[in-house]
């Protein structure tokens, strides 16, 4: 099932028009009526619009708090089956963990300098990481030994992106370069020379057949994956420097971050942007967001004044904000099946934080903290 079906393309992001841009049952499309007289008993409400009035808000909690980093944070992302959480920073290792019990089940060893992006394989057997050593590795995770080492960027790799197949494997550097790999020969077959800057973010849609790209030029570029052919070319506003970038679940937006502090949801195809999210603080780090589509939809980003903030994908409100955090939140990810968030920082924390909204958890105990080195 599409999680984003029936985005409405037709609105966009003017704070005089209409915010929907999705046909869900319980957003009503005209202002409700009066009610009315009071002798006069209301109707009961449509089967299919059980809660006009007031839409459902998420509830997360901390569940556990990993340590055991002892340099900045960079990314953490869950297995596509659920059961692992990948995390990597500045200090050249790969740590592995249960994102349920808080265990770190290993380390992943190779690399000779600090990494900055993770990616697994669809089948959840293979973890590729982008790192400043110029290399990339494919781990084997369950044995964690390289599978492939991934030689041919010039200058370190920031970024990387399995595409659905786990086929292709695509990373960008800070040289400009785009390359995008046979994930199972671990040969390049393709090399972009995409940007004037640090490509900062790649990733594939669902159908692999295009891939968008940002970097700090300022510049979002999709690509046909087949010939290589720069499609489209978006600007972020006001000379904002786009940071993060990726496809919405059903491939037909991009959410990108940028240094304006605001998450924009683009509509790719016709240059508009359709959404944007604000309240959070991002001025000077690369900070991540993504969709959560398990429960709610929602927008998940991480911000400088060390929070992660939750917005309603739809109405743009911020319905949740989480606090604990002792610096700045630059790594977010989230279940794919479960409403659970991971979240990382830097500096002064060096912690990794897994959030669990409570109706998950009915009928088990309170919150418990898993601190693991």
């Amino acid at each position: 099932m599409d999680p984003l079906a029936g985005m409405d393309d037709s609105s966009t992001d003017d704070d005089n028009a209409s915010q929907t841009t999705e046909d869900d049952p319980q957003i009503p499309e005209h202002a409700p009526a009066p009610p009315p007289p009071p002798s006069v008993a209301p109707p009961p409400p449509p089967a299919s619009q059980p809660a006009l009035a007031r839409r459902e808000r998420p509830h997360y909690e901390l569940r556990h708090t990993l340590t055991g980093h002892t340099m900045s944070i960079s990314a953490v992302k869950f297995s596509p089956d659920g059961t692992l959480l990948a995390s990597c920073g500045a200090e050249n290792i790969v740590k592995i963990w249960s994102p349920f019990t808080g265990e770190l089940i290993r380390n992943l060893t190779g690399h000779t300098a600090g990494l900055s992006d993770l990616s697994w394989s669809s089948d959840s057997v293979y973890l590729a990481s982008a790192s400043d050593d110029t290399t990339i590795r494919i781990w084997e995770v369950d044995t964690g030994l390289t599978h492939k080492h991934l030689k041919g960027h010039s200058k370190w790799v920031f970024c990387l992106n399995y595409n659905s197949t786990s086929t292709l494997l695509v990373s960008g550097a800070c040289d400009g370069d785009i390359k995008i790999w046979d994930a199972r020969k671990g040969k390049c077959v393709k090399t972009l020379h995409a940007h004037l800057d640090y490509v900062t973010a790649v990733h594939f849609n669902r159908e692999s057949d295009l891939i968008v790209s940002c970097a700090l030029d300022g510049l979002i570029r999709i690509w046909n994956t087949s010939t290589g052919q720069c499609l489209k070319t978006l600007a972020e506003d006001h000379n904002a420097i786009c940071q993060q970038v990726q496809f919405s679940p059903n491939s037909k937006y991009i959410l990108s971050t940028a240094h304006d502090s605001a998450i924009r949801l683009w509509d790719y195809k016709n240059h508009r942007c359709l959404k944007t999210y604000v309240g959070h603080t991002n001025a000077k780090y690369c900070i991540s967001a993504c969709f959560s589509v398990t429960g709610g939809k929602w927008i998940v980003g991480g911000s400088e004044d060390h929070k992660v903030y939750i917005w309603d994908l739809q109405t743009r409100e911020i319905v949740q904000v989480l606090e604990g955090h002792q610096d700045v939140v630059v790594a977010v990810a989230t279940h794919p099946s479960q409403n659970m968030i991971a979240t990382g920082s830097i500096d002064n924390d060096l912690s990794i934080r897994i959030w669990e909204d409570r109706s998950n958890r009915q009928n088990q105990g309170h919150q418990t903290q898993g601190t693991t080195t």
